[in-house]
């Protein structure tokens, strides 16, 4: 969902180019924050995992929202119109 309002957004904002390249800086940020916190719970949670459900994998999955709600937040969240008094 947040993809597709940061494609939407931006394309309508600009052009439809500029949606295609919120999309891939919003999986680029994605796919390095993942592989940044695999690495952070590779070295807090064992091998197994804690239960079947929640793995090494689940964790840096759950533990990658928090920088990529805060950067979905500050550059396509953000309010682009200033009020002037």
């Amino acid at each position: 969902m947040a993809a597709l309002f940061a494609f939407t957004k931006r394309w309508q904002e600009a052009k439809f180019k500029e949606g295609f390249m919120a999309l891939a800086i919003f999986f680029l940020v994605f796919i390095i924050m993942w592989t940044l916190t695999g690495q952070i719970v590779k070295i807090l949670v064992p091998i197994a995992g804690y239960t079947s459900w929640f793995t090494r994998d689940t964790g840096s999955l759950v533990l990658v929202l928090i920088p990529d709600y805060i950067f979905f937040r500050v550059f396509f969240l953000k309010d682009t119109t200033t009020v002037q008094q």
